[in-house]
């Protein structure tokens, strides 16, 4: 017991100067500083939780950034700023993402059909890994890759923000092609 009671008094003595602030500390010729009061920082407001069944979801049509016909539901974060996102996304059959990449670390998770990711700057099926419901994927940030869904496929994206996407030709990217046909 005795060796516990130093042991405690040894620890206490070790953390109290770690524990002092500059405020606290002697000033020089053994006076203590004057002592400020200020009052103590409210802490940051803790995140809501929140909860999404099937009828909960928005779905949107997707940013512009994407080919038409897909729609997006973003549930958690904004997409346009750095930050967790989280974005569920429904693609209908036969849609297809050229090749591209993100500035950010990208995860995706099929909730539902069936989901095709190739690596590369080309279009290359034979490269492509088929990912069914319940399959993960990440890539790094700037990692080139494609994706088609052969039928109605439903995705959840998560990273960091800002999301983004650069088309590797310039002409896959469906703004360009909105710029012109004006």
């Amino acid at each position: 017991m005795k060796r516990f009671l130093i042991a405690i008094a040894a620890g206490a003595l070790l953390l109290a100067p770690a524990a002092l602030s500059a405020a606290d500390a002697p000033a020089k010729g053994g006076e203590a500083p004057a002592k400020t009061t200020a009052p103590p920082a409210s802490p940051a407001p803790a995140p809501e939780h929140q909860f999404f069944t099937p009828a909960d979801i928005a779905w949107k049509d997707a940013p512009s950034s994407l080919p038409k016909g897909a729609k997006v539901a973003v549930l958690e974060g904004d997409l346009a700023a750095p930050g967790p996102f989280t974005m569920r996304i429904w693609l209908p059959a036969g849609y297809k993402i050229p090749p591209h990449s993100h500035p950010g670390i990208e995860h995706v998770t099929v909730l539902s059909g069936s989901f095709f990711m190739g690596v590369g700057d080309t279009w290359d099926e034979s490269k492509a890994h088929e990912l069914t419901a319940a399959s993960f994927s990440f890539m790094p940030a700037g990692m080139k890759h494609f994706a088609w869904a052969k039928s109605e496929t439903v995705a959840q994206v998560h990273g960091m923000g800002p999301w983004g996407i650069t088309y590797v030709n310039p002409s896959d990217d469906p703004r360009n092609q909105k710029q012109a046909t004006k």
